[in-house]
This record gives C-alpha cells, sequence and structure tokens, in this order.
C-alpha cells in the first residue's frame, strides 16, 4: 500500500524505458512524504489494442489507490506531482491524467493483517 497503476498506450514505452518510468513515478511519489518508500507500488499496463477519441493517440493514466486518511490538500498535491512528472519526461504527449481512490481502512485486509 499504496498502488499506483499506470495504464499507457504501447507507443509511450518507445519514448521512455519501463524501468525509467516507474523509478521516477516511484521518485515522486515518495517526495510528497505521504507513505514509507517501502509500502509504494508501481506497476505498468501497456495496451496494444485501444481508442482515445476515437484514434489511437498516445495515452497515460495513473490509477492511485491509497489507505483513506489523507486531506484534500494532499491527495491534490500527489495528483500535481504525478502529472507534473509525467509532462515532464513526456511533453509531446497530451492525454495524461491520474486519480486518486481512497482504500476503506475498515474493509482493507492483507496478508500480513490475518
Amino acid at each position: 500500500m499504496p498502488h499506483f497503476v499506470i495504464d499507457c498506450s504501447q507507443g509511450i514505452l518507445r519514448q521512455r524505458s519501463e524501468e525509467e518510468i516507474l523509478a521516477r513515478l516511484h521518485h515522486a511519489v515518495n517526495s510528497t512524504g505521504l507513505f514509507d518508500e517501502p509500502d509504494i507500488k508501481v506497476r505498468v499496463n501497456p495496451f496494444l489494442v485501444y481508442a482515445v477519441g476515437g484514434g489511437k493517440e498516445d495515452f497515460i493514466h495513473v490509477f492511485s489507490y491509497i489507505m483513506q486518511g489523507r486531506t484534500i490538500e494532499q491527495r491534490a498535491d500527489l495528483s500535481k506531482r504525478i502529472v507534473s512528472e509525467l509532462v515532464d519526461m513526456f511533453p509531446t504527449v497530451h492525454r495524461i491524467a491520474t486519480n486518486v481512490a481512497e482504500f476503506e481502512k475498515a474493509t482493507y485486509l492483507n496478508r500480513d493483517m490475518l
């Protein structure tokens, strides 16, 4: 916890390596100070088949899943840092976005909590 899942067009990976994308997003998330660094999880899901606006335009969308309890300002800052880092990496990609969803503490469970 937290999880950052990057959905993107396959073309994104011709511009930057998966390793670089993961490392830079991890750094941007860690720079917020909201999470313990070893807990940050980042994944990339590239898509070969997709449609954007009825066509084939490169895109990046980060689905951010965090434990509830952060303020709106903290979540907004997290979103801004993620998108800013991606815009810096991909200045010609116009479709870059993120959203932050919260896990409910009462219903979240992982193996270590059993």
